[in-house]
């Protein structure tokens, strides 16, 4: 990456504002909001995109939550802290604390990924997030990236640890769509995108053979519940 240019520094600027940390290295954040989209495009200043970064801070972000999950008084069995930290870490959960500090305002896209509400797309924004974790660990260090998890995913964390965060949106679209009848349910996969290590699933779900909901996710399950979720807002059952 050559001279970071200053219209570029200004966003790493207010990231540091918004996420309460500093960097000494300010390549590292600027990595960490380039997507790949922006970088095919800007060769001239920019050696690559946010992706191996996005990798490492899945990484340690699974780390830190396994941590404080362990240490938890509440002495948590194994199969608990897997499923809580499963939750804590979805692309949803990410995507609302992406959303809280705006992040979509600073991410570097593309023209045509832009253009198509990359600022506002769960996958795009819940992978931004893991890479500011790395970024953060390769600038700071593992106390830094702890220090930020744990004030981005406070009440994320709160609310799994007292069984407030899941709801199972299949189920409940299930039982909401059966009160009028036997119906026919199907989840379909739309499409699968990214490296093998981080695909994201997109998924609809078709209500006799009417598509009525659309979700995205790191799994088909997960994806299968994002589109579960939309399709109760679409019928005003969930806000």
């Amino acid at each position: 990456m050559k001279k970071i240019p200053e219209h570029i520094l200004r966003i790493v600027e207010e990231l540091e504002s918004r996420i309460g940390y500093k960097y000494r290295n300010k390549k590292l954040a600027v990595n960490a909001l380039v997507h790949s989209s922006y970088s095919n495009e800007h060769h001239d200043f920019i050696s690559g995109n946010n992706e191996r970064l996005e990798f490492l801070g899945d990484a340690i972000l699974d780390f830190i939550l396994s941590l404080m999950l362990y240490n938890d008084s509440a002495n948590f069995s194994e199969g608990e802290m897997s499923k809580m930290r499963a939750l804590i870490v979805c692309e949803s959960s990410l995507n609302e604390c992406a959303m809280k500090i705006g992040l979509g305002d600073l991410v570097l896209l593309g023209r045509g990924e832009k253009a198509n509400g990359g600022k506002t797309r769960p996958s795009i924004m819940s992978d931004t997030m893991e890479a500011i974790i790395g970024s953060i660990y390769l600038d700071g260090g593992m106390k830094a990236a702890e220090a930020f998890v744990k004030r981005i995913l406070s009440e994320t964390y709160s609310k799994a640890t007292k069984g407030m965060l899941f709801m199972d949106y299949k189920t409940a679209l299930q039982e909401e769509l059966q009160k009028s009848g036997d119906v026919k349910i199907q989840y379909k996969l739309i499409e699968a995108v990214g490296p093998d290590h981080s695909k994201t699933f997109k998924i609809s779900v078709f209500v006799n053979d009417v598509p009525i909901g659309t979700g995205t996710g790191r799994s088909k399950k997960d994806a299968e519940q994002m589109a579960a979720k939309a399709a109760l807002a679409e019928i005003n059952q969930i806000k």
